[in-house]
């Protein structure tokens, strides 16, 4: 999945949820210009980092990637 649609998906997660970015870095253990360059798609995530976001949000990685999980 390219960085840009990553990005939106997480964004549409984070605003369901009713987080700021601000809370979503801190619960997720990540500074917010991270999270930001993420939501705009200037960044790749590192696997461990996806993690701990989809946990936060409560979905699953394969939901915020849009794959279908195996």
């Amino acid at each position: 999945m390219d960085s840009r649609r990553l990005g939106r998906r997480i964004r549409a997660f984070r605003k369901l949820k009713g987080y700021t970015q601000q809370e979503l870095a801190d619960r997720a253990g990540i500074s917010l210009a991270v999270l930001g360059a993420v939501e705009r798609g200037n960044r790749r995530l590192e696997d461990q980092i996806l993690d701990k976001i989809a946990m936060v949000l409560g979905v699953g990685v394969d939901e915020l990637t849009d794959s279908p999980s195996i």
